[in-house]
């Protein structure tokens, strides 16, 4: 028992130790901040995007291209090989859903063998037709013949009768003449009619034709060797087995030349003025996170567009990757860092550093708040162009006593001059501009001081 009892008290000695050493230790880190210097040298303005491969160029592998003119407009993938498959020429790659068309080419046929019979109808009610007017033709032929053997005969006949003769002859001849038009008419118009079946046959059998030659396309095949790469929708989507392609681009996938690569990449509406073609860009690959290349901006879109489930409007930038590397491959995922502008030997220092107070920027220091003149920025530095030098030591983050600070203000004209070359923010509606005359009295009233480092620009 009073050796568990020592146990017990030696173990709570050690934890009520450990308590006060860590309350002890860890309440002077609470006072300590962080100092750094202020830098020279050269600064990278740079813009970081995340992109994704594709080729410069590609092959597209189509569907049937004539889908329009056979009255169908969307057809379903039934089957396609995976993406990223390699081809040869003539290799099969998708097959496409053949139901509709396959009901449309036996609807034609119907329709055929319908004109068809119709067809042999009206060759045989034709030649009824025209039998029964050569017939009629015949008769009046003879009637005819008839009727000059009764005028040839009647010439020793009275004047009368010889007239009456006379008269039958010519209505005869009439009549004749009449049967004779008629049968030329009826003639052509059974022409015309075995014409017209004739047309509508034909018409059917080009559209059967039509069809079953596109029908033929519904086995999609590779144009030439190469990788297949599926074809994305207006989503970015892939298009796969149960999609449908349109008659307007009927794309099933591509092949793309993997020996030219482009990063697709899409850039903030606030960053996309620094951004323009020609800038190089450091490429990363994250597949590949020890291989770097290089790249140049190729195109900069000029109309923005808005990103989906976001309000931030995006403006699509493509980049041309300089070198070939067998391993990249396209919708890889791409880091891209556009090198924007280099400034060459200015004053920079850590952009946490720098705090806003309405239109005064002011770093930390040992003695007060340091107003200064910031220029450029990238993600992780900010120019300083007045209000401090070279290896000045200022505070990452504010020290403990930072209320009780008192501000070094930079020369007015010296600010000024920097305000006009950079335009104002116009001031909303029924809101005061803002004054820096007013900022510096209010300053000035809670114990600020004019600072004696008024700096030297740095271009």
């Amino acid at each position: 028992m009073k050796k568990n009892r020592i146990f017990l008290l030696a173990a709570l000695l050690v934890v009520i130790g450990l308590i006060i050493w860590l309350s002890i230790d860890s309440s002077p880190a609470g006072n300590e901040t962080i100092v750094v210097q202020v830098e020279q040298g050269d600064l990278v303005i740079d813009v970081t995007t995340t992109g994704e491969l594709e080729a410069k160029e590609s092959e597209k592998i189509m569907g049937p291209v004539n889908l329009r003119n056979v009255r169908i407009y969307r057809v379903t993938i039934e089957d396609i090989i995976p993406d990223g498959t390699i081809v040869d020429s003539g290799d099969y790659v998708a097959s496409l859903d053949k139901t509709e068309l396959a009901n449309n080419i036996q609807d034609e046929k119907l329709e055929l063998e319908k004109l068809e019979t119709q067809l042999l109808q009206t060759r045989l009610d034709t030649t009824m037709q025209l039998r029964t007017a050569r017939d009629e033709l015949i008769n009046l032929k003879y009637n005819l013949e008839e009727r000059q053997i009764v005028v040839d005969q009647s010439i020793y006949e009275p004047p009368a009768t010889q007239r009456q003769a006379r008269i039958d002859l010519d209505k005869a001849e009439r009549n004749y003449k009449q049967a004779l038009e008629n049968y030329q008419i009826k003639l052509q118009q059974a022409e015309a009619n075995m014409q017209e079946v004739l047309t509508s046959i034909k018409k059917v059998e080009k559209r059967i034709n039509e069809m079953e030659a596109v029908l033929d396309e519904f086995i999609v095949r590779a144009p030439k060797p190469g990788m297949v790469v599926y074809q994305r929708n207006w989503d970015g989507k892939k298009i796969g087995a149960g999609d449908q392609i349109s008659a307007w681009d009927p794309v099933v996938a591509e092949l793309p030349n993997l020996e030219k690569m482009i990063s697709k990449t899409y850039v903030n509406e606030i960053d996309i003025s620094k951004v323009q073609a020609g800038q190089a860009v450091e490429i990363g690959v994250d597949a590949f996170p020890d291989r770097e290349y290089t790249g140049e901006v190729m195109e900069v879109a000029n109309i923005g567009q808005q990103m989906r489930n976001s309000n931030a409007k995006v403006f699509e930038v493509l980049i041309d990757v300089n070198e070939y590397d067998s391993i990249l491959r396209p919708a890889m995922t791409t880091k891209n860092r556009i090198i924007t502008t280099v400034l060459d030997s200015v004053l920079y220092i850590p952009i946490e550093c720098v705090q806003n107070n309405d239109s005064l920027s002011y770093v930390y220091t040992s003695r007060h708040k340091q107003q200064v003149i910031t220029g450029k920025s990238n993600e992780n530095r900010i120019v300083v162009l007045e209000g401090l030098d070279k290896k000045d030591e200022i505070y990452l983050i504010a020290p403990e006593d930072a209320e009780d600070m008192g501000y070094s203000l930079l020369d007015p004209e010296l600010v000024k001059k920097y305000e006009k070359k950079q335009p104002k923010a116009t001031p909303e509606k029924d809101t005061p501009p803002i004054s820096f005359k007013e900022d510096r009295k209010d300053i000035e009233r809670q114990g600020g001081r004019k600072g004696s480092k008024q700096g030297r620009p740095k271009r």
